[in-house]
């Protein structure tokens, strides 16, 4: 009889399972994505702003832009405000805000298309107008300076996630490219009195912690330290493709208690577990053309970096990727922890080789189609692609 009633509960279960299949496939997804409230939790475009590009406008360069991030359906867009620890050694602080001016005066000039949010009123109002709403995220805890004033300073100024590290650690915290390449060089490896410091001002200010580029021990002090959820806003996952910039399992998880969400970076070096052995092939393939403009410009080294970017564009296309391995880290994520807890951050204009089927913001369509085929019902689809982020927004920042 138990084998008789085990039977029958898998019948169902595989009749139920074709026929949510079923159902999906009659799902317009393009109407679904539009309908939808898509969020990206890290998009890198104000740079190209900063070098005097007007990103107002339908570009061909990057991956995105305002009118491109419209065609994508983007509602909620985190514009990334990173410096670069080198050229602005000295004054990380004052180049974080010169790039947020930049993001105010966009928006001012196109107040009809954009507004800045700092909350969740500002946030449900703009999306009522029909407007992206554009929320400010600092990518590495250098832009403070060392300064629980200046970290003040930076929410008052729309700042409502901070990443606690970029590639290089501060005084306060390690990030994953030291703690895994440079460990004996470090200050201090996790995170110092400081650093629980400035999670514990984030808490109390309403200001999401970012764990992206932290290194590992470092992330484990600030699961300790935190009271609110927190976020990985552009990262995916190790076990699937083992990179110092990826989550393994146990952080993952560590994350979903919290309450917090990680968002998959788009780059294929952080979701293809074979790119790194086809790039070395490519470069093996193409060493004579390699060779040749490395001799050209042996005496201009800012030339050569230039002209052997050209080339690794023009090959690229044999190091990208299926849609497919970035949407099984998606997979992998909501399998692991549930659905609630998985959501895009691609990364656009921040990196240089994404899957095919996603050559810029708006192939992010292709992404919801997928996700039906892949069986997720309408509602998980809707969390994914915003709903888990606006709602650790409207908690954490009010």
């Amino acid at each position: 009889m138990r084998r008789f009633l085990l039977s029958l509960l898998i019948v169902f279960s595989f009749a139920c399972a074709q026929k949510e299949n079923q159902d999906n496939k009659k799902v317009d997804y393009l109407k679904l994505h539009y309908d939808a409230i898509v969020a990206d939790t890290h998009n890198d475009v104000l740079l190209r702003a900063m070098n005097g590009e007007d990103i107002t406008v339908e570009t061909r360069n990057g991956h995105s832009d305002l009118v491109r991030l419209k065609k994508g359906g983007v509602d909620v867009q985190v514009f990334a405000v990173w410096v670069d620890p080198v050229a602005f050694e000295k004054n990380a602080f004052k180049r974080a805000n010169d790039m947020i001016d930049t993001l105010y005066s966009i928006v001012k000039r196109n107040s009809d298309k954009i507004a800045i949010v700092v909350n969740s009123a500002e946030l449900e109002k703009a999306l009522s107008q029909g407007k992206i709403c554009a929320v400010i995220g600092v990518e590495g805890g250098h832009a403070i300076e060392n300064s629980i004033e200046k970290l003040e300073q930076l929410y008052n100024r729309g700042v409502r996630y901070l990443g606690l590290t970029w590639n290089n650690s501060t005084d306060w915290a390690s990030s994953g490219y030291d703690e895994t390449t440079n460990p004996s060089k470090l200050k201090i490896i996790g995170l110092s009195e400081f650093g629980k410091k400035v999670i514990e001002k984030m808490n109390e200010l309403g200001m999401i912690v970012d764990v992206s580029h932290l290194g590992e021990q470092a992330f484990w002090e600030v699961i300790k330290t935190t009271k609110k959820p927190v976020i990985a806003s552009h990262s995916s996952v190790y076990n699937l493709c083992p990179h110092y910039r990826n989550l393994k399992d146990e952080q993952i998880k560590a994350i979903a208690q919290t309450g917090g969400v990680v968002f998959v970076n788009f780059y294929a070096e952080y979701i293809d577990s074979t790119f790194t052995t086809k790039r070395t092939e490519l470069e093996k393939k193409y060493k004579a053309q390699f060779d040749s403009i490395r001799v050209l410009y042996e005496h201009n080294q800012q030339a050569y970096r230039r002209a052997r970017r050209q080339l690794m564009l023009k090959i690229s296309e044999e190091l990208r990727p299926p849609l497919d391995v970035l949407i099984d880290h998606i997979d992998y994520i909501a399998k692991l922890v549930g659905v609630d807890h998985v959501g895009l951050g691609s990364d656009f204009d921040g990196i240089s080789i994404t899957p095919l089927e996603m050559d810029d913001v708006t192939f992010l369509p292709n992404i919801t189609k997928k996700l039906l085929e892949r069986g997720y019902s309408i509602e998980d689809v809707r969390k994914i692609l915003g709903g888990n982020f606006i709602r650790v927004f409207k908690q954490v920042c009010g």
